[in-house]
Formats: structure tokens, C-alpha cells, sequence
């Protein structure tokens, strides 16, 4: 990749991290997203007790979350002008995990124009996977330059 390039592609990934840290929804949780490269991302993030079910361990949602999360910034990350939108997401539970940090990786699998294929995997403090995920994202009607915490 040349330097022009190299520096386009450098302020999409970090315009993508602006608008994670930028939804809702993230100030619920203490994540953070950081994208490694074309077709990469790592989302690192601290399960707690407030993601328990019933019996101790945390609920499938957080998993959802996360594993959709990291899948599709890797996917959005070949796609410089519209905000992708998950339009299929199947995932598989390894382990359960109590409190600690967790780190949900993504990566884009195939696709190029208008549908993507990503998949994520969760990993937990002691380095077991214990999660994974393959989503299916849909380029969208909406400009990633409209959204207010799409900047770099």
C-alpha cells in the first residue's frame, strides 16, 4: 500500500474506533475497539458482574455483542463511504466466563461490494477461546460521513 493510500486507509480505521467509542450502547460496557489492519479488529473489554445470568457466569448477550461487534469493524473496515448493517449472525459458546478481561478478535472473510462475511472469536484471560462467531453485514443507505462519531 502506497503512503497516500496507507494514510487513508489509517484515518478510516481510526474514524471507525471514533464512532464505536461514540454509540450508546458502548457506555455500558468498558470496552474499547482498536482496528489492526484491513479486514482486523480487536475489541478488548472487561466482563462483570452486571453481565451474569442467574447462575454466576456471563450472559450470551455480552458474547452476541462483542463477537458481532469485532466482525463488523473488520468488515466496515473495507468499506471507506456506508455504515454496514449485521444481517445474519450465528455463534457458538466454548466456555463460560466469570469476571476478567476478555478481548473479542474480527476478521474479514470474503466480500467486496455489497455483502461482507466477518468472524470473531473471544478469548479470555488465561488465553482459551471461548466464543465465535461468522456474521453476514449488508452495506447500508447510510453515509459513515453522516454519523456524528464517524471522525478521525
Amino acid at each position: 500500500m502506497n503512503g497516500a493510500a496507507s494514510s487513508g486507509a489509517e484515518t478510516h480505521w481510526r474514524a471507525l474506533e471514533s464512532l464505536y467509542a461514540s454509540a450508546p450502547v458502548n457506555a455500558m460496557f468498558d470496552s474499547a475497539l482498536e482496528v489492526t489492519g484491513e479486514g482486523r479488529s480487536r475489541i478488548t473489554f472487561e466482563v462483570t458482574e452486571s453481565a451474569y445470568h442467574a447462575a454466576g457466569a456471563a450472559h450470551g448477550t455480552i458474547y452476541f455483542k462483542m463477537l458481532d461487534d469485532a466482525a463488523f469493524y473488520a468488515a466496515n473496515t473495507l468499506v471507506t463511504d456506508r455504515f454496514l448493517l449485521t444481517t445474519s449472525f450465528n455463534l457458538h459458546f466454548t466456555k463460560p466466563v466469570r469476571e476478567g478481561k476478555v478481548v473479542a478478535e474480527g476478521r474479514w472473510v470474503s466480500g467486496r461490494r455489497r455483502v461482507f462475511v466477518a468472524e470473531s472469536r473471544l478469548v479470555d484471560a488465561e488465553g482459551d477461546e471461548i466464543g465465535r462467531g461468522t456474521g453476514t453485514f449488508m452495506k447500508s443507505r447510510i453515509p459513515l460521513s453522516s454519523l456524528d462519531g464517524y471522525s478521525a
